[in-house]
């Protein structure tokens, strides 16, 4: 090391040990602000778990924020590592689901809001299918699943302080169904400032806006600190899958589960193909001897084009985990996610840059023993995160079977065609108003919709569509439409007679 980068070394090591002592400092004087801390017991102890939460996520960032990855030591997973889901073995025998099922907990994230598609309230609560919310169809999913293997899997929900209160309150209509149901709350960390490095929040019971769920890596310290984990421990509880509560796809599938427990692994992750609208998605890499989990957040700028190419990175993360409980309880108690790799995010709230520092529930593949994952196909990642997504999970293309959804066997072909909705078709209100019922896509492979367009029903579109209503224009496509492999601009309006 040259005399520079010592020098250079021991500036950013002075200046990150005044940072931590500030930040320590600083929420400890928060902790005083707490009224009457002998008579809010429960409070005390979250907002504990919250400081030792937050200052070592703190301080790690601090210690690893100007590390880089090295890209010439990224290697791709070795042989044995990605199994193809074709080639793992057939759970057929009963017996053997009953077995399993017996050992599973399914976990969802249900801390995202769905502001982003103009709705309030969580995302969970947005109606899929038949006037049912994701939450109906995979309590479906779930109560169908129990009764074929004549088993007690418990359904248990991660929120975050935004989706708790409207969550506790949905629960309510699901209390006389014969489903264990089990909410838990992510932590609440707070918001940095990006100039001070320290919260913008003065006490700890500020309005939400100083504050943030740190990312669905909090699921491991959460369900931890919550006493769940203990409690599926004592129970003989011994395998979670968890997923994001917007994926229909992510069904329990006894043959990963069976695989996992052949191979003595206490995580795997569910990976699928890389497509080119995929190429954000974190990949799994070998670095240093580990596997790894490399997120777009981590890769140099140089690098990006190499990362979203689809040759060199073939496979990305489902988010679909299956994780061994007693590992959790190990992971966390032995402090290795101390270690896990943190993501910046910047925002801009009231005007002031802000800091959330985050993780990823798949980051933490390295800390497990026999970490391994399954490439499986595209039919088990359908996530919803825009209309849309929600037009082609409400479309003819999939069939809605005790919850789940499954590929119409009329449709031509395996892949799901791109859809892409302009502005206008953002949220879902404005979606619902422009589109009469739900189009025939049957045989589509690619749908642009931009500007002022209204769809009437029983609209059939084939082949490659394009709808363009430049600024000023309007079209209206008449119900019981025909369109295949057309593109049609300029005004169309059709008036009843």
């Amino acid at each position: 090391m040259s005399l520079r980068e010592s020098s250079s070394a021991d500036y950013f090591n002075r200046a990150n040990v005044g940072a931590k002592k500030s930040m320590n400092d600083y929420m400890l004087r928060m902790t005083d602000k707490i009224e009457d801390p002998e008579n809010n017991d429960h409070l005390l102890e979250r907002w504990e778990q919250t400081v030792e939460g937050f200052t070592n996520l703190f301080s790690s960032y601090l210690d690893n924020r100007h590390n880089v990855v090295d890209w010439d030591r990224i290697r791709t997973p070795g042989p044995g590592t990605i199994t193809p889901l074709d080639e793992v073995s057939v759970v057929e025998d009963l017996d053997i689901k009953k077995e399993l099922a017996s050992k599973l907990v399914v976990v969802k994230l249900n801390g995202g809001l769905g502001t982003s598609m103009g709705c309030v309230g969580p995302k969970s609560t947005i109606e899929v299918r038949q006037n049912q919310t994701f939450l109906d169809l995979i309590i479906k999913q779930l109560q169908y699943l129990n009764k074929t293997c004549d088993s007690e899997i418990p359904l248990i929900l991660m929120n975050s302080f935004n989706t708790h209160e409207d969550t506790t309150t949905l629960l309510e209509r699901y209390e006389s169904m014969d489903i264990s149901i089990i909410p838990f709350n992510q932590s609440k960390y707070p918001r940095v400032n990006a100039d001070s490095l320290l919260p913008t929040a003065s006490t700890p019971t500020d309005d939400n806006e100083h504050w943030y769920p740190p990312g669905h890596g909090d699921f491991y310290p959460s369900i931890y600190n919550s006493g769940v984990l203990d409690k599926l421990l004592a129970e003989g509880k011994e395998y979670i899958f968890l997923s994001n509560v917007d994926n229909l796809a992510a069904t329990v599938n006894f043959d990963i589960m069976a695989h996992m427990v052949d191979r003595d692994a206490d995580f795997i992750m569910e990976v699928t193909d890389k497509t080119r609208s995929d190429i954000k998605g974190g990949t799994l890499i070998e670095y240093e001897g580990k596997i790894k989990l490399l997120e777009v957040a981590q890769v140099p700028s140089k690098h990006m084009q190499e990362f979203k190419s689809i040759k060199k990175f073939k496979v990305f993360n489902t988010n679909n985990l299956w994780i061994k409980i007693s590992a959790i309880k190990e992971v966390i108690e032995s402090r290795a996610l101390n270690e896990v790799e943190i993501i910046r995010n910047e925002k801009t709230v009231n005007g002031k840059k802000v800091i959330q520092l985050e993780t990823a529930a798949g980051a933490a593949i390295q800390f497990f023993n026999n970490a391994c994952a399954v490439n499986v196909p595209r039919s088990r990642f359908l996530p919803v995160k825009s209309t849309s997504d929600l037009f082609i999970v409400q479309s003819d293309i999939y069939k809605l079977h005790h919850g789940s959804l499954y590929m119409n066997e009329l449709r031509p072909f395996p892949s799901v065609p791109i859809v892409k909705l302009g502005d206008r078709f953002k949220y879902v209100s404005d979606y619902q108003e422009r589109i009469d019922g739900h189009p025939h896509i049957l045989e589509l492979d690619q749908l642009t919709i931009s500007g002022d367009v209204r769809l009437g029903s029983d609209v059939t579109l084939a082949g490659t569509v394009i709808i363009v209503a430049n600024d000023g224009n309007h079209i209206d496509i008449p119900s019981n439409s025909f369109l295949e492999n057309k593109v049609v601009t300029g005004n169309l309006r059709v008036l009843d007679h």
